[in-house]
């Protein structure tokens, strides 16, 4: 873990994690607007397949696929040998770091790429989304065009917009160290615009709520119900896949964003039946450092501080992953 640097050095970034600028990786994503942004994106430039989706209770990914070999955006997994990538708050304290912490080791992860972690630094986690970063690592192999038209849903996306005008200081020591400040930067457009005031971008704003609100679109995919049964998909024989309804809502939306972002939406890309599916333990605790020890003696699959005082984690009682 580095310490809090003032700028990312995205080169030492990319030496270390070379997997997230190769191409031709099958991926599974987080099912809200943030995951499938990444998977539009990846899936555009490096032509990445999405071969399954993951809420934290259940887990969905094409029967024939190996999920020791997929690559997680928007997620981080606690095990060593599985690549991914999330911008949780996954330490709680700097007293609780056991050797288990290696687990970590494959996953990009801003908040402790600057050292934070929860009991201290909550009030300074990243504020961004998922595709932020991507786009700024990807951005230092080929130059990504940012249309006007794709600053609207990359500013909507996992509550950036909010988070802009709430927390203003920790939003701009962020984006100074992906180095959004910077003209040459593809972030500088979305973040640093002169094509939007507070107005247009309300108007804008208000136009995306009206698409996402009709029946027919929707910017989160269900796959499961609060209590973790699943939700969205239908048996077909032995496998299941998405029922009509749910598909239908989401590549509405993809298209959608396909049409703001230029980023292409290919049908081929995008696993939609054949899938398996794991049901796992959802949990929840309080935030305190030997209760974070127990949580780590658990081995969770995934877990993320949601609150000051609150710590959610997921139990996989399948063991679905087999250590290389």
């Amino acid at each position: 873990m580095e310490n809090n640097l003032d700028v990312l050095n995205y080169q030492e970034l990319i030496k270390k994690y070379s997997w997230i600028l190769e191409r031709d990786h099958n991926c599974i994503l987080s099912p809200d607007s943030d995951g499938l942004l990444c998977g539009l994106f990846m899936s555009n430039y490096l032509n990445w397949k999405i071969v399954g989706f993951y809420d934290g209770k259940i887990l969905i990914k094409d029967k024939k696929i190996d999920l020791n070999e997929c690559i997680f955006l928007d997620m981080e997994i606690f095990r060593d040998f599985i690549r991914s990538a999330g911008h949780h708050i996954v330490l709680y304290s700097q007293r609780a770091i056991p050797e288990l912490w290696t687990n970590l080791n494959q996953c990009i992860q801003p908040n402790l790429l600057r050292g934070y972690y929860g009991q201290t630094h909550f009030k300074n986690k990243y504020p961004l989304a998922m595709i932020h970063l991507l786009i700024g690592i990807l951005d230092n192999q080929e130059k990504i065009n940012i249309e006007t038209e794709s600053i609207c849903p990359l500013l909507f996306t996992d509550g950036t917009f909010k988070n802009l005008f709430n927390y203003p200081e920790n939003c701009l020591s962020w984006l100074h160290y992906l180095g959004a400040d910077r003209k040459s930067s593809a972030l500088h457009k979305i973040f640093f615009n002169e094509c939007y005031t507070i107005t247009s971008l309300m108007i804008a704003l208000k136009e995306l709520f009206k698409v996402i609100s009709q029946d027919d679109y929707s910017d989160k995919i269900k796959i499961s119900t609060r209590e973790g049964k699943i939700d969205g998909l239908q048996k077909d024989n032995s496998f299941f896949r998405f029922d009509d309804n749910t598909w239908l809502k989401t590549e509405n939306f993809l298209k959608y964003l396909s049409a703001k972002t230029k980023w292409n939406y290919i049908q081929d890309k995008w696993t939609k039946s054949d899938f398996d599916v794991f049901q796992f333990t959802k949990k929840s605790n309080k935030a305190r450092v030997g209760i974070f020890r127990q949580i780590l003696s658990e081995n969770p699959l995934s877990m993320a501080q949601t609150s000051g005082n609150l710590i959610e984690y997921t139990i996989d009682p399948h063991n679905i992953f087999k250590n290389i």
